[in-house]
C-alpha cells in the first residue's frame, strides 16, 4: 500500500460518522461469520484469539486477512509474531472457540490439549485443519488491526463430518445439510 492509500485510509478512519458504535455492530449481527482461532508465539509466551473475521484474499501468493481488536488481550502478542497458526473451527471445536473468545482466560492451562509445531507455534491437537502462515503486513483501521498473512503450511485431517461453526446474532451455530438451498 502507498503513502497516498494510507493516508486516504487514516483520513477515512479518522472521520465522524452519524452512524453510532451500537447501530453498526448491530447491522453485522445479521450477518453471519465462520470461526476461527489464532495462536502465535507473543514475547510473553503463547497467545490465542477467537476471530470471526477470517477471510482468504489470494490463492496466488496463498493470502489471509484476519481483524484484530485493540481490546483484545492477545492482540499485542499475535501483532509481534512473524508466523502463526489459523484453526479452522467445527462444531467439536465450541470449547474452544469459547475458551479464546474469554477475556482474561488462561487459554494454554491444558483444558484443551495443545502442543507446538516443529518450526515453534503452539496450536490446539484437536482441531482439524490448520494453516500456518507469516505476518506479512498489518494495518491499523480504527480500533482494530487487519492482520494479512501468507499460508505457509497446511493440515487437513480428511473431510470432517463435524458441522462448520459459524457466528450469528450474538450466538455459536453449526451448519448442517438442512441449511443447504438447492438451486
Amino acid at each position: 500500500m502507498s503513502v497516498t492509500d494510507r493516508n486516504a485510509f487514516q483520513h477515512i478512519a479518522e472521520s465522524v460518522s452519524d452512524l453510532s458504535p451500537e447501530e453498526f455492530k448491530g447491522a453485522f449481527r445479521s450477518h453471519p461469520a465462520g470461526v476461527a482461532v489464532v495462536t502465535a508465539q507473543g514475547e510473553n509466551g503463547p497467545a490465542a484469539m477467537t476471530v470471526s473475521s477470517l477471510f482468504s484474499v489470494s490463492a496466488v501468493p496463498p493470502l489471509l486477512v484476519f481483524s484484530a481488536s485493540a481490546l483484545s488481550s492477545s492482540t499485542a502478542s499475535i501483532r509481534s509474531a512473524e508466523t502463526l497458526v489459523v484453526h479452522m473451527l467445527t462444531s467439536d471445536d465450541l470449547e474452544l472457540a469459547r475458551l479464546c473468545a474469554t477475556s482474561g482466560a488462561d487459554r494454554f492451562d491444558g483444558s484443551i490439549p495443545w502442543s507446538r509445531l516443529d518450526t515453534g507455534e503452539p496450536y490446539f491437537e484437536g482441531v482439524k485443519t490448520t494453516l500456518r502462515g507469516q505476518i506479512v503486513n498489518q494495518l491499523d483501521a480504527g480500533a482494530s488491526t487487519l492482520i494479512i498473512v501468507k499460508a505457509l503450511d497446511v493440515r487437513n485431517q480428511g473431510v470432517s463430518v463435524a458441522r462448520p461453526l459459524v457466528y450469528h446474532n450474538r450466538t455459536w451455530h453449526a451448519l448442517d445439510g438442512a441449511s443447504t438451498i438447492a438451486g
